[in-house]
Protein backbone atom coordinates (compact mmCIF):
# COMPACT_ATOMS: atom_id res chain seq x y z
CA UNK A 1 0.00 0.00 0.00
CA UNK A 2 0.61 3.44 -0.74
CA UNK A 3 0.66 6.62 1.73
CA UNK A 4 1.34 10.13 2.56
CA UNK A 5 2.92 10.96 5.37
CA UNK A 6 3.04 15.10 5.56
CA UNK A 7 4.99 15.42 8.68
CA UNK A 8 7.81 18.59 8.87
CA UNK A 9 9.59 16.89 11.99
CA UNK A 10 12.37 15.25 9.56
CA UNK A 11 13.50 12.85 12.88
CA UNK A 12 10.01 11.81 13.30
CA UNK A 13 9.11 11.20 9.07
CA UNK A 14 12.36 9.35 8.62
CA UNK A 15 11.52 7.14 12.13
CA UNK A 16 7.87 6.61 10.69
CA UNK A 17 8.64 6.08 7.32
CA UNK A 18 11.14 3.36 8.13
CA UNK A 19 8.90 1.60 10.35
CA UNK A 20 6.43 1.34 7.77
CA UNK A 21 8.89 0.33 4.98
CA UNK A 22 9.67 -2.57 7.52
CA UNK A 23 6.00 -3.14 7.10
CA UNK A 24 5.64 -3.05 3.57
CA UNK A 25 4.38 0.11 3.05
CA UNK A 26 5.16 2.19 0.25
CA UNK A 27 6.09 5.67 1.72
CA UNK A 28 6.37 9.16 0.53
CA UNK A 29 6.96 11.93 2.88
CA UNK A 30 6.51 15.38 2.52
CA UNK A 31 6.49 18.73 5.07
CA UNK A 32 4.33 20.84 4.29
CA UNK A 33 0.84 21.58 2.88
CA UNK A 34 1.74 22.46 -0.83
CA UNK A 35 3.75 19.74 -1.11
CA UNK A 36 1.11 18.04 -0.25
CA UNK A 37 -1.64 18.88 -2.29
CA UNK A 38 1.01 18.42 -4.96
CA UNK A 39 1.84 14.52 -4.34
CA UNK A 40 -2.42 13.85 -3.79
CA UNK A 41 -2.46 15.08 -7.34
CA UNK A 42 0.45 13.38 -8.76
CA UNK A 43 0.04 10.03 -7.02
CA UNK A 44 -2.51 7.75 -5.85
CA UNK A 45 -2.39 6.81 -2.23
CA UNK A 46 -3.99 4.68 -0.19
CA UNK A 47 -3.75 6.86 2.87
CA UNK A 48 -2.47 9.90 3.94
CA UNK A 49 -0.76 10.41 7.65
CA UNK A 50 -1.46 14.37 8.11
CA UNK A 51 0.16 16.23 11.05
CA UNK A 52 -1.58 19.82 11.90
CA UNK A 53 1.01 22.11 12.75
CA UNK A 54 2.45 22.47 9.66
CA UNK A 55 4.87 25.15 8.60
CA UNK A 56 2.47 27.17 5.65
CA UNK A 57 -0.74 26.61 7.53
CA UNK A 58 -2.90 23.85 9.73
CA UNK A 59 -3.35 20.41 8.33
CA UNK A 60 -7.11 20.79 9.03
CA UNK A 61 -7.24 23.53 6.72
CA UNK A 62 -5.81 20.46 3.87
CA UNK A 63 -8.24 18.29 5.32
CA UNK A 64 -11.27 20.46 5.29
CA UNK A 65 -10.38 21.53 1.23
CA UNK A 66 -9.51 17.42 0.57
CA UNK A 67 -12.99 16.48 1.99
CA UNK A 68 -14.77 19.17 0.29
CA UNK A 69 -14.00 18.21 -2.97
CA UNK A 70 -15.24 14.55 -2.49
CA UNK A 71 -12.00 12.84 -1.62
CA UNK A 72 -12.54 10.06 0.32
CA UNK A 73 -8.55 8.35 0.81
CA UNK A 74 -8.57 7.93 4.70
CA UNK A 75 -6.75 10.52 6.50
CA UNK A 76 -4.95 9.45 10.53
CA UNK A 77 -4.31 12.56 11.94
CA UNK A 78 -0.52 11.92 13.68
CA UNK A 79 -0.55 15.41 16.29
CA UNK A 80 0.54 16.46 19.65
CA UNK A 81 -2.93 18.60 20.21
CA UNK A 82 -3.81 16.21 22.97
CA UNK A 83 -7.33 18.73 23.83
CA UNK A 84 -10.66 16.68 23.72
CA UNK A 85 -11.78 19.85 21.81
CA UNK A 86 -8.72 19.13 19.12
CA UNK A 87 -9.42 15.70 18.52
CA UNK A 88 -13.14 16.40 17.80
CA UNK A 89 -12.67 19.59 15.33
CA UNK A 90 -9.68 16.79 13.78
CA UNK A 91 -12.87 14.02 13.67
CA UNK A 92 -15.14 16.73 12.39
CA UNK A 93 -12.92 17.92 9.88
CA UNK A 94 -12.94 14.64 8.54
CA UNK A 95 -10.17 12.43 10.06
CA UNK A 96 -10.87 8.76 9.97
CA UNK A 97 -8.37 8.37 12.79
CA UNK A 98 -6.15 10.38 15.58
CA UNK A 99 -3.23 9.39 17.29
CA UNK A 100 -1.46 11.42 19.83
CA UNK A 101 2.32 11.75 19.83
CA UNK A 102 4.68 10.43 21.48
CA UNK A 103 3.24 7.15 20.07
CA UNK A 104 5.03 3.40 18.75
CA UNK A 105 5.20 2.95 15.52
CA UNK A 106 3.69 -0.46 15.96
CA UNK A 107 0.26 0.85 17.29
CA UNK A 108 0.58 3.59 14.41
CA UNK A 109 1.05 0.17 11.98
CA UNK A 110 -1.93 -1.43 13.76
CA UNK A 111 -4.32 1.50 12.99
CA UNK A 112 -3.59 2.13 9.52
CA UNK A 113 -3.94 -1.65 8.83
CA UNK A 114 -7.25 -1.09 10.65
CA UNK A 115 -8.23 1.72 8.47
CA UNK A 116 -7.52 -0.04 5.04
CA UNK A 117 -9.81 -2.79 6.29
CA UNK A 118 -13.10 -0.50 6.96
CA UNK A 119 -15.57 -1.07 4.21
CA UNK A 120 -14.53 -0.16 0.78
CA UNK A 121 -11.06 -0.37 2.16
CA UNK A 122 -8.46 -1.32 0.27
CA UNK A 123 -6.56 -4.70 3.09
CA UNK A 124 -8.15 -7.58 3.27
CA UNK A 125 -6.70 -10.05 5.74
CA UNK A 126 -6.57 -13.05 3.71
CA UNK A 127 -5.96 -13.14 -0.21
CA UNK A 128 -6.80 -16.44 -2.09
CA UNK A 129 -6.24 -17.20 -5.38
CA UNK A 130 -6.11 -20.56 -6.85
CA UNK A 131 -3.95 -22.86 -3.84
CA UNK A 132 -2.15 -19.85 -2.97
CA UNK A 133 -2.90 -17.89 0.03
CA UNK A 134 -1.83 -14.23 1.62
CA UNK A 135 -1.96 -13.53 5.15
CA UNK A 136 -1.82 -9.50 4.59
CA UNK A 137 -1.24 -8.94 8.76
CA UNK A 138 1.63 -11.54 9.12
CA UNK A 139 2.82 -10.80 5.40
CA UNK A 140 2.84 -14.32 4.66
CA UNK A 141 2.33 -16.28 1.70
CA UNK A 142 1.76 -19.94 1.58
CA UNK A 143 0.92 -22.63 -1.56
CA UNK A 144 -1.09 -24.69 -0.06
CA UNK A 145 0.17 -25.11 3.67
CA UNK A 146 4.20 -24.27 2.65
CA UNK A 147 5.29 -21.11 3.38
CA UNK A 148 6.54 -19.26 0.38
CA UNK A 149 9.81 -17.26 0.54
CA UNK A 150 10.04 -13.80 -1.39
CA UNK A 151 11.11 -10.31 -1.30
CA UNK A 152 9.33 -7.23 -0.03
CA UNK A 153 9.13 -5.90 -3.59
CA UNK A 154 7.61 -9.17 -4.45
CA UNK A 155 5.73 -9.68 -1.65
CA UNK A 156 4.24 -6.29 -2.95
CA UNK A 157 4.13 -7.35 -6.38
CA UNK A 158 1.65 -10.19 -5.46
CA UNK A 159 -0.45 -8.36 -3.12
CA UNK A 160 -1.38 -6.16 -5.67
CA UNK A 161 -1.36 -8.89 -8.46
CA UNK A 162 -3.80 -11.24 -5.92
CA UNK A 163 -5.97 -7.87 -5.56
CA UNK A 164 -7.11 -8.38 -8.65
CA UNK A 165 -7.03 -11.82 -9.94
CA UNK A 166 -8.39 -12.40 -13.10
CA UNK A 167 -7.50 -8.81 -14.33
CA UNK A 168 -4.97 -6.82 -16.08
CA UNK A 169 -2.89 -5.14 -13.43
CA UNK A 170 -1.38 -1.86 -16.03
CA UNK A 171 2.78 -1.89 -15.01
CA UNK A 172 2.20 1.75 -14.74
CA UNK A 173 -0.29 1.30 -11.86
CA UNK A 174 1.84 -1.34 -10.13
CA UNK A 175 5.02 0.69 -10.28
CA UNK A 176 3.06 3.64 -8.99
CA UNK A 177 2.45 1.58 -5.73
CA UNK A 178 5.29 -0.02 -5.10
CA UNK A 179 7.90 2.27 -5.39
CA UNK A 180 8.01 5.76 -3.62
CA UNK A 181 9.17 9.61 -5.17
CA UNK A 182 12.72 9.40 -3.76
CA UNK A 183 13.49 5.87 -5.08
CA UNK A 184 16.24 4.65 -7.73
CA UNK A 185 13.77 2.39 -9.88
CA UNK A 186 16.14 1.21 -13.05
CA UNK A 187 14.14 0.77 -16.49
CA UNK A 188 13.36 -3.05 -16.15
CA UNK A 189 13.06 -3.03 -12.31
CA UNK A 190 9.43 -4.08 -12.21
CA UNK A 191 9.87 -6.83 -14.56
CA UNK A 192 12.98 -8.57 -12.60
CA UNK A 193 10.38 -8.63 -9.82
CA UNK A 194 8.10 -10.27 -12.22
CA UNK A 195 10.37 -12.68 -13.57
CA UNK A 196 11.86 -14.15 -9.84
CA UNK A 197 8.08 -14.35 -8.58
CA UNK A 198 7.00 -16.13 -11.10
CA UNK A 199 9.68 -18.74 -11.12
CA UNK A 200 9.40 -19.29 -7.34
CA UNK A 201 5.37 -19.90 -8.10
CA UNK A 202 6.48 -22.47 -10.52
CA UNK A 203 8.97 -24.36 -8.16
CA UNK A 204 6.59 -24.26 -5.09
CA UNK A 205 3.76 -25.97 -7.29
CA UNK A 206 0.98 -22.61 -7.04
CA UNK A 207 -2.25 -23.27 -9.47
CA UNK A 208 -2.05 -19.77 -10.73
CA UNK A 209 0.67 -17.82 -12.41
CA UNK A 210 1.37 -14.40 -13.59
CA UNK A 211 1.13 -13.34 -17.64
CA UNK A 212 2.60 -10.82 -18.97
CA UNK A 213 0.68 -8.90 -21.78
CA UNK A 214 3.04 -6.82 -23.57
CA UNK A 215 2.74 -3.50 -23.28
CA UNK A 216 -0.29 -3.35 -21.39
CA UNK A 217 0.10 -5.25 -17.72
CA UNK A 218 0.60 -8.25 -16.15
CA UNK A 219 -2.35 -10.81 -15.32
CA UNK A 220 -2.38 -13.47 -11.97
CA UNK A 221 -4.56 -16.45 -13.55
CA UNK A 222 -4.84 -20.05 -13.57
CA UNK A 223 -2.96 -21.83 -16.02
CA UNK A 224 1.15 -21.88 -16.99
CA UNK A 225 3.05 -18.70 -17.42
CA UNK A 226 3.91 -16.73 -20.00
Amino acid sequence: MRILLVEDNLRLSTYVRRGLEKEDFTVDGVGSIADAEAALDTAPYDLMILDLGLPDGDGLDLLKRFRANDRHLPVLVLTARDGVDDRVKGLNAGADDYLLKPFAVEELTARLRALLRRPDGVLGLSLKAGNLTFDTTAREVRVESSLLKVSRKEMNVLEQLMRRAGKVVPKDVLESKLYGFDEDVSANSLEAHISRLRKRLNQAGASVSIHTLRGVGYLLSDGGDS
